[in-house]
């Protein structure tokens, strides 16, 4: 396996728990304070994606910019709504420009779309009826904005049902690929374990076949 993304928070006083969130959904993270940690930091050749805070002035924000074009995607957090300052930004090579108290579960979006664009870092995303599943960060995000994460086991099942969709699996076909965590290994506790999962994925796409086992049917898109 790869090494992990690196995300460089610089100056997001205004995000605390952001660092944290970032590292679950599989990145490395490193943050600075200051604007002299923020000039070392981000002439580490390795790192992927800048983020500036608003806790930084623009003029530092804008000369970081200008200084490290060509190394990490950029990508500017402005409480100030100035067009101009978003413009000189864009031009000078920032990747994005997004307004304070952006959401996180957008703002972590957004920097996997740059990571992805680096060739690095692409995610796994299963899309359901009520949510969607990043199957690397192991992370269920649900459209009310809930997030949940998912055990080794529940991954391991998940990924049985969409690399099988529509093929009926038989308890023994489930207990062989994704074993139990623990040492209920017992026929009845494959049921137990099918529940807990569509209960945390909110779907009715893994379906019950009486006296054969379970059957994946991938919800349809645009009327497929």
């Amino acid at each position: 396996m790869g090494a992990r993304p690196v995300v460089a928070l610089v100056c997001m006083r205004g995000e605390p728990g952001l660092g944290e969130y970032l590292q679950r959904r599989g990145y490395e993270v490193r943050e600075a304070a200051e604007d002299w940690a923020a000039a070392l930091l981000l002439a580490e050749a390795d790192v992927d994606v800048a983020v500036i805070g608003e806790g930084l002035p623009a003029s530092l924000g804008l000369d970081l910019l200008r200084r490290h074009a060509g190394g990490p995607s950029f990508v500017m957090i402005s409480d100030r709504g100035d067009l101009i300052e978003k413009v000189l930004a864009l031009e000078l090579g920032a990747a994005d420009v997004v307004p304070a108290a952006v959401n996180r579960r957008e703002l972590a979006a957004r920097i996997g779309g740059l990571i992805a664009r680096r060739g690095k870092g692409r995610r796994e995303l299963v899309v359901l009826e009520n949510a969607t599943v990043d199957l690397k960060a192991a992370l269920v995000m649900h459209r009310s904005g809930a997030e949940e994460q998912l055990s080794p086991g529940q991954i391991a099942l998940l990924r049985l049902f969409i690399a099988n969709p529509r093929k009926v699996l038989s308890r023994d076909d489930i207990m062989a690929a994704a074993p139990a965590e623990d040492a209920e290994a017992f026929d009845r506790s494959i049921d137990s374990r099918i529940v807990r999962l569509r209960r945390k994925l909110d779907t009715e796409t893994i379906t019950t076949i009486r006296g054969a086992g379970y059957r994946f049917d991938p919800p349809s898109r645009g009327g497929e």
